[in-house]
Order: C-alpha cells, then structure tokens, then sequence
C-alpha cells in the first residue's frame, strides 16, 4: 500500500493541473480500505481513479485514495452471456477491449471513454446511444459506516443520466471496490445514434470490432488527447427541458437539435455553448476546444480556478440567451 505526503497531482489529473493533496494512498482492495479507515484518517477524503473527471481548483487538503486492482475475471459463463468482474482500477477501455476481443457484446459503444472501471457506476457513464448502467449487474462497495463490503443491485445504484447513488445518498458513505458486468454473446449492435451506422457499414461489415473502431475514430476526432491538450472530457451535462421550452426555442433556433428522453427533451449543452459563440473562446489557458464545445481544455498552466471561472461565464451565459442553466459533469474539488 503506497502512501505519499504532499502528492503532486499534475501527472494524475487529464486536466494537468499542477496541485498538491495533503496525503496520497494507494489502495488494492477492501482489506487496505479496513486498514486505512479503521485509523485516524481525516474527515476530509475523496477517491482520485483515472483523473479524468475531475477538475482541482487547489491543493486538496485531505486524503486521496488511488484505487489499483486492474484485475478482469469471468466468474460466470452461460450459453448466452458471461459475468465478468473487474478490479477499480481497471482501465475502462482496457476492459472495453477485452470484451470486444472475447466477442462479448454490451460494452463497445463505449470504446476510448477515460478512466476506470470503479468510476462508471459512480458517473453512470455514456456514449453513442449506450450507458454503464446497460451492462452493470451488482456493484462492490466498501461500507464505511461497518468497514466490510456489500454488493449493490443496478437497481439499488439508482441510475440516472450521468448519475447514481454514489453522487447521492451514499456520497462519502461507500467506495467501489469491484464492478460485475453482464456481456452478451450475441452480437446485437446499438447503431441508433447520430451517424453511427454510417460510419460502421463505411468500414465493411456490422462487427464489434467495426463498431469499437467507428466509435473510436469518432472520438478522436472531436475530442482532444489528454496527453496533448489537457482537459476533463465532457465538462457540462445536457440539460433535459420541458416540451413547451425546447418548442419555444425551437421557433426562435429551427436548427436545434432536441431528443426525446422519459423525463422532457434533451438539448445538446455543446450545441448551445457552439451557438452562444464561445466554441474556440481562448482567455490565457484556459479555453473551449476548437472542435468540441462541451469540452474545456488547459492549454498549458491553466489554473483548476481559471477553467472554473471560465466555465461560470460559460453558465452564466447560456441561463441569460437561453434562459437554460447547464450543470458540470466534471467532480469539482
């Protein structure tokens, strides 16, 4: 169990930003988590897995805990499906890849995601028409309030867009320690979104490789390298409006685009930065990518409070064209 002071965490955030946390641990599993809580361990703590969802405006002044079980196990093999366990600190795409490459379906539209396994219960992650919560069937936590763990149904995660109960009820309450997901055998493609098909039968034929590869290609081309341009992915949620809002906007912007969800319609938060003029925006380091306007980036030796900063202008001027408020995606600490 790796334990540091006064941790540098340029090299551990996508955004690159240069801070410090007060102590850094390195955790495998629930034993190091009994180990680690069952001390004088300060109020003050916060799990860092990939670093990619997550925007520091200082140094943190607590502890962080590094998850590194990379471990992936079928511990479950049907005619039909299997149930593989990962470890938290599993790579995502590490785990998307070895699913594609065991011809297990589910998981590749959600190809070259950052960060690891243990976050996407926590961020309900997604892309391309897919969800974490679509291959999730329990969840390891560690139970602070009785330092042992216990497994969660999908059900119990209360799953939303971009969310869980790990953002809610058991916020500072539980740890993921392991992620068991439900992979099919049977190829069954989810093509639905945007020009996803299009971009798949381009390479030859319906496959789940075809389908990693399509998705990937897509991402590289809108979404800038974290080794390159640092930056958090996603920075805002798209907000889910009332009919009458979206069709009121809608007569004054034709070009909108909008999609129907259960709980009202679903307007792009990049369509609406895009339109409000801020796509390219540029102010030091801090800056909105040229080719994805959801995405903030540090250019170079930006600050967590520049990016912040910017991004409440940003808000600030979507609630006053729009009259939508738009939430980060991003954890800010």
């Amino acid at each position: 169990m790796v334990q540091e002071k006064n941790k540098q965490l340029k090299s551990l955030n996508t955004f690159g930003i240069s801070c410090y946390a007060d102590q850094y641990i390195e955790f495998t599993g629930a034993d190091d988590l009994y180990h680690i809580f069952s001390r004088n361990l300060p109020e003050q703590w916060q799990v860092l897995s990939g670093g990619s969802n997550i925007l520091f405006t200082g140094n943190y002044k607590g502890t962080l805990l590094h998850p590194t079980d990379n471990s992936i196990e079928i511990i479950e093999d049907t005619p039909h499906d299997v149930l593989i366990r990962t470890g938290a600190g599993t790579v995502w795409d590490d785990f998307v890849l070895y699913c594609v490459e065991h011809e297990l379906s589910g998981a590749e539209n959600l190809s070259y995601i950052p960060g690891y396994t243990g976050a996407a219960p926590v961020q309900n992650i997604g892309a391309y028409g897919s969800e974490a919560k679509d291959i999730i069937e329990t969840v390891e936590i560690f139970d602070l309030s009785k330092l042992s763990t216990r497994n969660l149904t999908k059900e119990e995660c209360a799953f939303g867009y971009r969310d869980s109960i790990f953002k809610n009820a058991l916020k500072g309450k539980a740890i993921v320690t392991n992620v068991f997901f439900r992979l099919h055998k049977i190829f069954t493609p989810n093509l639905s979104y945007s020009n996803l098909e299009e971009r798949v039968t381009a390479l030859g034929n319906i496959s789940l490789q075809n389908v990693r590869k399509a998705v990937i290609d897509t991402r590289k081309e809108k979404l800038p390298d974290p080794k390159k341009i640092g930056n958090g992915g996603s920075f805002f949620k798209n907000p889910v409006v009332a009919p009458e809002i979206a069709e009121t906007l809608q007569r004054q912007y034709p070009d909108m685009p909008v999609y129907q969800t259960a709980n009202g319609v679903k307007i792009p938060a990049g369509w609406l930065i895009d339109k409000a003029g801020w796509k390219g925006y540029r102010r030091g380091d801090a800056g909105v990518h040229t080719k994805q306007a959801l995405v903030l980036v540090n250019y170079a030796n930006a600050s967590g409070q520049d990016i912040l900063t910017l991004a409440t202008d940003i808000r600030n001027d979507i609630l006053q064209k729009f009259g939508i408020v738009i939430t980060p995606e991003i954890n800010i600490l």
